[in-house]
């Protein structure tokens, strides 16, 4: 079990990284706008039923290579962490070049649900993300590794519900103006560089160097 606060550092940056507009924000944010409030949280439900399948996936993976070789671990976490830092830098690149997405069709709420889902399956940034983020929170030492990462999987869900929510709450109420703002775009960019850069900084510098 992740020590309590191991646990607080872990939501303080899943938090940060959750608030960065991805893939599956862009779609919350474009339901909510589409077809209202309800539309934005029935895709966040589905959105997250794809995060879960990302946490089994990563679950099953993390675990039997910090079984077979905790050398091999080390290089996950370190190239996890030189990830973050290039998720950074393309932030940084992107600044001002971020489109609003466009408009969807109005769909049935079960369509909606199931679309979140595949959307957030089929991101191979979430994957990505699982396997370069979650294994810095992850000691061999505290015992069960697996279930280090369900909780901490869990966690995840319980934040990206959270702060997704609060994003399609705020859209279906904004309405498109909301996407159509050039210096909201620009500045999640510098914000999303920022915060992937420093994460990335620190997950290499304290991430370990022993085997």
């Amino acid at each position: 079990m992740p020590e309590s606060s191991t646990l607080l550092v872990f939501l303080g940056a899943t938090f940060l990284l959750l608030v960065i507009p991805g893939p599956a924000v862009i779609y919350i944010v474009t339901r909510s706008v589409t077809q209202g409030r309800k539309a934005g949280l029935v895709s966040v439900l589905g959105i997250h039923v794809g995060t879960l399948v990302h946490i089994a996936a990563a679950i099953a993976g993390l675990s039997a290579l910090i079984a077979a070789s905790a050398t091999a671990f080390l290089v996950v976490k370190l190239a996890g962490a030189g990830y973050l830092i290039y998720l950074g830098f393309m932030a940084f690149r992107s600044a001002g070049e971020a489109e609003s997405p466009s408009r969807l069709e109005p769909m049935s709420t079960r369509r909606i649900f199931w679309q979140g889902a595949l959307v957030n399956i089929l991101n191979p940034k979430t994957a990505l993300f699982f396997l370069a983020f979650v294994p810095q929170f992850v000691d061999p030492d505290l015992g069960s590794t697996t279930l280090q990462l369900v909780v901490l999987g869990g966690l995840f869900v319980v934040a990206g519900l959270i702060s997704d929510s609060t994003y399609a709450v705020i859209a279906g109420a904004a309405g498109a103006r909301f996407l159509r703002t050039a210096s909201w775009r620009r500045g999640q960019s510098y914000v999303a560089g920022t915060i992937y850069t420093g994460l990335g900084v620190a997950a290499a510098l304290t991430g370990g160097t022993e085997a």
